[in-house]
């Protein structure tokens, strides 16, 4: 049995001490919300440690209750789903066409996609082009634009390119077109890398609002649910900014816009939260595999 020294335990317990504290650091935030969030507002306002004060669930009830919030979430829940789905397929399928030497100026358009990476024509050019095209007031204006991205492509063009070549060149011999060769040879085997990308746009679409403040103007409906938290911290920060303490606390005994923004906080923090876990492995394996060439 080998010997442990006593500079080998200290190593040890300093280890376990530092990343303890940093664990510690980096979930407090998060747990701190939580328990805002199930507190009740007038004993909340009073101050949180690490015990929920009066918990309830009235604050979740009282959040769901405000005007548009479900209507939001089945926007940001469709705009996500539909949205992550489109780009996965499209970005996918752009890759491996760049990867077809046959393709006419393949080396042209990657270059000029790798370029918008970099560049673009600013936000009144973009608000332009999308209203020329009919997306302002318009769902599909949080899906199309998404369509392909140019770090999705370029993830999945450095994965498909490791793939062995013997596996196209004998489904071409079994008389297979280019989109069966993708559907059922190509697009199975990129399960990693499609898992990474789509985690990558899953959250994209579900944390988006600014394009929602820039082309929804005159279509409340499809408001997402960052959206109408973003709108109710700015009202939040308008009342702490006009009404002293003793208002405050006296409103905070009807409803507290410090736990209405905790509890949203909570609502559109936890989907994401929940899909990590499941798509951990696929996600790890993916990057690594992706940074291997460039």
């Amino acid at each position: 049995m080998r010997k442990i020294d006593a500079g080998s335990i200290v190593f040890s317990i300093f280890n376990y001490t530092f990343f303890g504290l940093l664990m510690f650091v980096c979930l407090y935030p998060f747990y701190y919300i939580f328990i805002f969030s199930i507190s009740e507002s007038s004993e909340a306002i009073k101050g949180i440690t690490f015990l929920p004060r009066s918990l309830t669930l009235q604050n979740y009830s009282d959040v769901f209750e405000q005007p548009g919030i479900p209507r939001a979430a089945l926007v940001s829940l469709s705009r996500t789903v539909l949205g992550t789905a489109i780009t996965v397929l499209c970005s996918t399928f752009f890759a491996y066409l760049m990867t077809k030497s046959k393709m006419y100026f393949r080396k042209l358009f990657y270059r000029l996609m790798v370029v918008t990476m970099y560049l673009n024509a600013g936000l009144i050019p973009y608000y332009l082009t999308m209203r020329a095209y009919g997306f302002t007031n318009n769902f599909l204006v949080y899906i199309i634009p998404s369509a392909i991205g140019a770090f999705y492509v370029i993830l999945v063009k450095t994965y498909i390119e490791q793939l062995p070549q013997a596996l196209e060149e004998a489904a071409e011999i079994d008389g297979a077109g280019i989109l069966t060769i993708f559907f059922k040879v190509i697009f199975p085997l990129c399960k990693p890398i499609v898992a990474t990308i789509a985690v990558f746009a899953a959250v994209g679409q579900w944390n988006s609002w600014f394009d929602n403040l820039i082309f929804m103007i005159g279509a409340p409906e499809y408001n997402t649910l960052q959206f109408i938290l973003y709108q109710i911290l700015n009202r939040a920060a308008a009342i702490s900014n006009t009404i002293d303490t003793t208002t405050a606390q006296s409103l905070a005994r009807q409803v507290s816009p410090d736990t209405i923004r905790m509890t949203i906080t909570m609502i559109v923090t936890f989907p994401i939260l929940f899909v990590y876990p499941f798509a951990q492995k696929y996600f790890v394996k993916g990057i690594m595999i992706g940074a291997i060439k460039g």
